[in-house]
């Protein structure tokens, strides 16, 4: 057998050890159907490896996928169905993804869901709690490496910002989230889960300048998804009875919608 042979070869010619190990059992009637069998295998192999890295150095805190997510429960824009949602043809069209809605309605895991989506198509996806972001913005700044911080989020073709409103940004931080979404306008999509309206950014941002020109970038090329429904952790929690014994009080949704519409026409 020539199995350390093969091996060596494979290694030279920057080829999987799995190709080796598959060329004992690999079978066709012909040499040529034997490699192209053989070689097929080795593009699926390196497909899913590529996706596992993908998946793995996006920073997902759980991994989510389409199945049970109850697309009933949100609202959609007119221009968007679920079918070209999952197909992910906002991020080839280069729009960005804004999602609208109180805590525990399903933002995190369908921006999760999208992002699992784009990396099994080969889509590099860095995921962030936005604060979690600001926060590497700011300590790569003041430890001289923020060039090459953004030089690694520059490869990824979809930055996906959740929890954005939760903490107000100090000023440097917020410059930089900026930066951020000012240099993907155009070249990459953003998805952005939020439950503030847009009229209070400011009090993130702490800058009418900034905000107005973050929301211009962002809703330019726009879908927004308005998530109206109450908390699903509270609903399957075993305090749900209780839960629906109190009074929730939101932000009419539709006023949300009506700058959206405004912006994007």
């Amino acid at each position: 057998m020539l199995d350390e042979e093969i091996a060596t070869c494979c290694k030279q010619l920057r080829l999987s050890r799995n190709l080796a190990e598959r060329a004992q059992t690999t079978e066709g009637e012909s040499h040529q159907e034997y490699l192209y069998r053989l070689l097929n295998a080795e593009l699926t192999y390196r497909n899913h490896i590529r996706t596992e890295k993908l998946v793995n150095s996006a920073g997902f805190y759980t991994l989510k996928t389409f199945e049970n997510f109850r697309f009933d429960e949100i609202t959609l824009p007119a221009d968007l169905s679920v079918e070209s949602l999952e197909k992910l043809h906002f991020i080839q069209e280069r729009k960005n993804i804004i999602m609208y809605g109180g805590p525990g309605t399903g933002k995190t895991m369908l921006s999760t869901a999208l992002g699992v989506a784009a990396c099994r198509q080969g889509i590099p996806v860095r995921f962030f709690r936005t604060a979690a972001l600001v926060n590497k913005l700011s300590e790569a700044k003041k430890g001289g490496s923020l060039s090459s911080f953004l030089k690694k989020l520059n490869k990824a073709e979809v930055i996906i910002l959740d929890e954005y409103g939760y903490v107000p940004l100090d000023r440097t931080g917020a410059q930089l989230l900026f930066e951020i979404i000012s240099d993907c306008y155009e070249r990459k999509s953003i998805i952005l889960n939020t439950n503030l309206e847009f009229s209070r950014w400011v009090n993130v941002l702490y800058d009418e300048q900034m905000t107005a020109a973050m929301l211009d970038r962002l809703l330019h090329h726009c879908h927004l998804l308005l998530f109206p429904g109450v908390s699903n952790r509270m609903r399957e929690s075993s305090l749900n009875d209780l839960y629906r014994s109190i009074a929730v009080s939101n932000k009419p949704i539709d006023s949300i919608q009506e700058v959206v519409t405004d912006d994007t026409h």
